[in-house]
């Protein structure tokens, strides 16, 4: 019992990070801080994180876009290249949802910023609208996470973690 437990919760931790692999454009610009000055010119995994770590670790990019500086600037809309949790398990998601419970349904639940001891009024409110979240198979994932914060905003429980 203890071994399923902890499968699960490995599962579950592996899914929450897959959107982490997505990149996006840099808040303050993709020249902003110190990290992109040293790592100039580089590519690859380790350069960005060279830069991403050299950022966040001296915070001088949150610094540059405050003032102006490292080559930062605000003006520009922060985009995201990558693909979303959801959009990545969304089979393994609708089969959850339909059964009420499962890995990606608690993944989901996760990213969501559940708590713990709201994680099955979740389930319930997940399973018990399957058709408003599923009403065809060539649903989006965008669409279904608009409709679950549309029912967590009517939920008097879940409310509170609708965006």
């Amino acid at each position: 019992m203890k071994k399923l437990q902890v499968r699960k919760l490995a599962g579950v931790v592996v899914l929450a990070a897959l959107p982490s692999l997505g990149f996006a454009a840099a808040p303050g610009g993709p020249d902003c801080g110190w990290g992109n000055m040293l790592f100039k010119g580089n590519s690859g995994l380790g350069s960005h994180l060279g830069a991403s770590s050299t950022n966040g670790t001296t915070g001088n990019a949150t610094f540059g876009m405050s003032s102006g500086t490292n080559g930062c600037a605000v003006d520009g809309t922060l985009t995201y290249g990558g693909v979303s949790l959801l959009a990545q398990v969304m089979d393994e998601f609708s089969e959850d949802v339909a059964q009420g419970e499962g890995d990606a349904l608690d993944a989901i639940a996760l990213t969501l910023g559940i708590e713990v001891q709201d994680r099955a009024d979740f389930a319930r409110l997940t399973h018990d609208n399957f058709a408003t979240l599923f009403p065809s198979e060539n649903v989006t994932a965008q669409e279904v996470m608009t409709s679950i914060h549309q029912l967590m905003k009517n939920d008097a429980q879940l409310s509170k973690y609708a965006a």
